[in-house]
């Protein structure tokens, strides 16, 4: 079976069409894709540039493209249809009904989803950045600004949940890794105790975190399957002696772990 190529083609960063058409494409199990993103096409010129780069890699793999598009402006919509590739709006099954329900008829605006909305969000989304940086890995653990602190043992998805949360949805998010004197007991580290309901556990498969940990320790002890799975087990046993809410990331998705994290703690934030 041959290679179905796939290109997301926006705008502006390409993020929300890759999201939505990576999210489509996974119902497909047969078939095979190779996917390439193309940013930033706000003009017809680079419109015709990617028409042709689109139509070349259907050439090279004797089959039509797929091109999943965010773009607002029609003229370069037409120019990237000379392609031949199958042209899916991301926007055009939403656009008529929101129209016909506001009696508004939509700004063909470029990029206009990527501005800044105000002064108060981008500062705040900078400063919960900030925050999830200066408290990584327990660096720092003065968690009384913390809308949240992840706990886990090393290389769970701690940190990539934290940056996630910032810059989605400006949330000062802390992690606290769980070191071997932690796990030697079933309790919380007792600076981690006056903070516990903003305490959130994550686990991970041992088997999984065996692979993460060699790929960036090879051949330690840290990297070590008996010690992933002594470190894991203690975790958990200290999540449950705690009842400390807890949550896989093994085959978890950072937007499904960060979603998940907030609706647990009540915490109540629009995304960026």
């Amino acid at each position: 079976m041959g290679v179905r190529p796939v290109f997301y083609i926006s705008d502006g960063t390409g993020i929300t069409a890759e999201t939505i058409g990576h999210t489509l494409l996974t119902q497909f199990q047969e078939t095979r894709f190779s996917s390439e993103r193309i940013s930033f096409v706000d003009s017809v010129e680079r419109a015709r540039e990617a028409a042709e780069r689109i139509r070349k890699s259907g050439e090279a793999h004797g089959v039509r493209p797929v091109v999943i598009n965010s773009c607002v402006d029609s003229a370069i919509n037409e120019a990237l249809a000379e392609s031949g590739a199958l042209l899916l709006d991301v926007f055009a099954p939403f656009i008529e009904p929101l129209e016909q329900e506001f009696g508004e008829t939509r700004r063909h605006a470029v990029g206009k989803a990527h501005g800044l909305v105000d002064f108060d969000t981008y500062h705040r989304r900078i400063n919960a950045m900030n925050y999830a940086l200066t408290h990584d890995d327990g660096a720092s653990i003065d968690y009384a600004e913390a809308d949240l602190i992840l706990v886990a043992v090393s290389r769970a998805g701690k940190t990539p949940t934290c940056v996630y949360l910032a810059l989605h949805y400006g949330i000062r998010a802390a992690n606290y890794p769980l070191t071997e004197e932690d796990l030697e007991h079933d309790r919380l580290p007792p600076r981690l105790r006056p903070y516990r309901s903003k305490l959130f556990g994550l686990t991970i498969d041992p088997v999984r975190l065996q692979q993460i940990r060699q790929e960036r320790r090879p051949n330690s002890r840290y990297a070590q399957p008996e010690t992933c799975k002594r470190e894991v087990a203690a975790a958990e046993m200290m999540f449950r002696a705690e009842r400390i809410p807890t949550l896989s990331t093994t085959h978890t998705s950072i937007e499904e772990i960060s979603s998940k994290v907030l609706a647990t703690l009540g915490i109540r934030r629009e995304m960026f």
